[in-house]
């Protein structure tokens, strides 16, 4: 499938979480098997291509995406959490939202010194999480220079912000003006 034909299995809900945005629903995707599998072999491609040797998702949706890529590819997968999720000693980085903040963690054993990570996600809007996941594994020791999408909203700047932090940014779809 084209990514055409893949975006126009996103389904748009208005005025959700508040009135004014265009919430763009990924569960009618990834209820689609051949548009999950076709998105997740345009992902799993451009990962292939950037000689990562481990995929990182950020909870949630990207446990769904980054999963399936690393499945496909027989590479690890690097869950990124909320905290307070892992039974571990994890590390963790704190970032700001739109309104107060949040933070991340990881097992850091689970990358080695110098291990290429690609990111996977299934949405960039302002980039805030992109970019304290990067920051999460490298503190780890991981390199991290892609990360990929299955939607950009690229008026919310997170391309920019990303390519800031050090990162190239690939996605299957836009969704201009939201």
């Amino acid at each position: 499938m084209s990514p055409r034909e893949l975006k126009s299995l996103v389904r748009t809900i208005p005025d959700f979480p508040i009135e004014g945005i265009q919430f763009r629903d990924i569960t009618t995707l990834i209820g689609h098997g051949e548009g999950f599998a076709a998105t997740v072999d345009w992902l799993a491609e451009r990962v292939r291509g950037s000689a990562a040797e481990a995929v990182a998702g950020m909870e949630a949706r990207g446990f769904i995406f980054g999963a399936a890529v690393s499945a496909k590819l027989a590479l690890p997968f690097l869950p990124i959490r909320k905290s307070g999720k892992l039974p571990c000693d994890t590390i963790g980085v704190d970032y700001a939202l739109e309104y107060g903040s949040d933070r991340l963690e990881m097992d850091p054993a689970s990358v080695a010194p110098g291990q290429k990570v690609a990111m996977v996600d299934d949405l960039l809007a302002t980039g805030g999480t992109a970019c304290a996941t990067a920051r999460l594994l490298r503190e780890a020791g991981a390199v991290v220079e892609h990360a990929f999408f299955v939607i950009d909203l690229p008026d919310l700047g997170g391309a920019k912000r990303l390519g800031e932090c050090g990162v190239s940014v690939a996605a299957v779809m836009d969704f201009a003006g939201d």
